[in-house]
């Protein structure tokens, strides 16, 4: 290349000004202005890049204190937990069966025959009012999975042990153990194999869990319990779950969970203390309305206590002050009229401009803040649905739902299902239920054989009429089916109530038409009218 081609194609240095300011975009060192140490607005923001164990377990038992300090006392973080458990999981989380027959290589006749007996058989067990399937006896199983994902949200993880107890009707049983207990064995380092009390092989799995037998911080303090491990493996013969541990897994190489309110704990701690403070000076405000203001300003109390002062001339002045008032009953102003001050007393008021009247909407910018970080609206936290039209709380809404589908379809993977299929075992191999003659091995299929889709609440409505034709909609154009759109609405198994509608039509009087046997086209809205016939027809 010529030294006149060089010229040409050489990009010119900007001139920059000594102890001139570095703006983001001008003048960087490096290609990415994300990358620049020496903007004014970055150079303080230097943080490192660390392992996920690293980073989570050093800060984890801080961070969970704080998050259960939170939902014990801030009622936003306590509203949010329990708007979303009971949006999740709710009074009555369940199985949908869906074995896979065509994977098994059977009809869909015994699908539907392993379907009902299956499902019948897991009632018995979940909502058995005598709670045989806690191992504690505590809770029923829907109860059991909406605290364990309460536990998930506060503490990031959720951790539980599948016992076996020959006494009781279902042997499978479920035991919710607080994470706090797994840790490592005498509270040693972390290594390499070993970390936050979880064993990990070469491939990363999870072989291996060592449990506290007592929490450390008990009111009943116990040496010989706090200080003894106990190692249970991850699964036992043929594959059987033993200890589940669902978290959600944000880095490869992460072996413990952290609370999901790790991003918003200061704001809803400074949220709560500003609250706290106009709440207190409105109080104090309210209480202390009036005030009496003596003369003795400045000057005179020099005059009094200065050089050649006389302090008993003070004195002398305050008790002929306090027998005036006591002499009279006080000062009132609630109910009794002041009739005389002391003389040179004045009454002043406090003003009362409290709280302050920008403190409702500063509260709901931070509260938008906190929604966004829980995966919620405004609305939804604050239950604040004065600005609120039909078409913001439908959009809201599906937002929502679809952030509470994913964690309720991750939750039931990685902690419902795994127990389901415990259970499952047991009921197969005691001959509770049955499989037929040449099935495949319920090992090997395990997974095809149980099969599920997971139940929860449904997700309402804004406008029934409209939601309810939309449905409908949905299933004459082959979008869904009335099993989907009856699971989403409103919770319920299709299944069960078309058993309960046939019983209702048979029960109905002769003559008198069931509300289910009207068309599809009358919730539809009315059809078009058929054009007229020409005289020529």
């Amino acid at each position: 290349m010529s030294a006149r081609m060089a010229d040409l194609t050489r990009v010119p240095l900007v001139p920059r000004k000594r102890g001139a300011m570095r703006d983001a975009g001008f003048n960087g060192s490096t290609p990415y202005v994300a990358a620049d140490t020496g903007i004014d607005t970055l150079s303080g923001f230097l943080p490192s890049n660390r392992a996920p164990d690293a980073e989570i377990l050093p800060g984890r038992d801080r961070i969970t204190a704080r998050a259960r300090d939170l939902g014990r006392n801030n009622g936003w973080a306590a509203g949010a937990i329990s708007k979303e458990v009971d949006g999740v999981i709710g009074a009555n989380f369940r199985p949908l069966l869906k074995p896979d027959w065509r994977a098994l290589g059977l009809d869909p006749a015994w699908a539907q025959e392993f379907k009902e007996q299956a499902e019948a058989r897991w009632r018995l067990h979940a909502d058995d009012p005598r709670r045989y399937c806690d191992t504690t006896r505590a809770q029923t199983m829907p109860q059991l999975f909406g605290s364990a994902y309460r536990t998930y949200i506060l503490e990031g993880e959720a951790v539980g042990l599948v016992n076996w107890r020959r006494l009781r009707p279902f042997k499978t049983t479920l035991r919710l153990v607080d994470p706090d207990l797994l840790s490592n064995p005498h509270d040693a380092a972390d290594e390499e194999r070993r970390r936050g009390g979880v064993e990990i092989t070469r491939d990363g799995v999870a072989a291996a869990y060592h449990f506290r037998q007592g929490h450390r911080d008990s009111a009943w303090p116990n040496v010989a319990e706090a200080m003894s491990w106990k190692r249970i493996a991850r699964e036992g013969l043929n594959g059987r779950p033993q200890v589940i541990h669902f978290y959600d897994k944000l880095r490869d190489g992460q072996t413990r969970g952290v609370s999901r309110l790790a991003p918003i704990v200061e704001r809803l701690r400074m949220e709560d203390h500003y609250s706290r403070v106009e709440l207190q000076a409105a109080v104090i405000n309210a209480i202390l309305a009036a005030f009496i203001k003596s003369p003795m300003g400045p000057e005179m109390m020099d005059e009094m206590f200065g050089d050649g002062g006389d302090a008993k001339a003070f004195l002398e002045y305050q008790g002929e002050r306090a027998a005036f008032y006591n002499g009279r009953g006080g000062v009132k102003l609630g109910g009794a009229r002041v009739q005389t001050l002391y003389p040179n007393d004045e009454i002043g008021m406090v003003s009362t401009a409290r709280p302050a009247a920008q403190f409702a909407d500063f509260e709901a910018a931070v509260l938008r803040h906190i929604a966004s970080g829980l995966g919620i609206s405004y609305e939804q936290l604050a239950s604040d649905w004065s600005k609120t039209n039909y078409s913001s709380a439908r959009a809201a809404m599906i937002e929502i739902w679809r952030g509470w589908t994913a964690r309720r379809v991750a939750f039931a993977q990685g902690f419902c299902q795994l127990y389901f299929m415990a259970w499952l075992e047991e009921q197969v191999l005691d001959g509770h239920i049955g499989l037929p003659r040449g099935a495949p091995d319920f090992h090997t299929f395990w997974p095809a054989y149980a099969r599920a889709k997971w139940i929860g609440p449904g997700k309402g409505f804004v406008d029934p009429v409209k939601e309810a034709q939309a449905a409908a909609m949905r299933v004459a154009l082959g979008l869904s089916t009335l099993e989907e759109e009856a699971a989403e609405l409103t919770g319920t198994d299709y299944a069960e109530n078309m058993e309960q509608i046939g019983r209702e039509i048979t029960a109905m009087p002769e003559g008198m038409l069931h509300p289910a046997q009207e068309s599809f086209a009358k919730l539809l809205g009315p059809a078009p009218a058929a054009p007229n016939p020409s005289p020529e027809d």
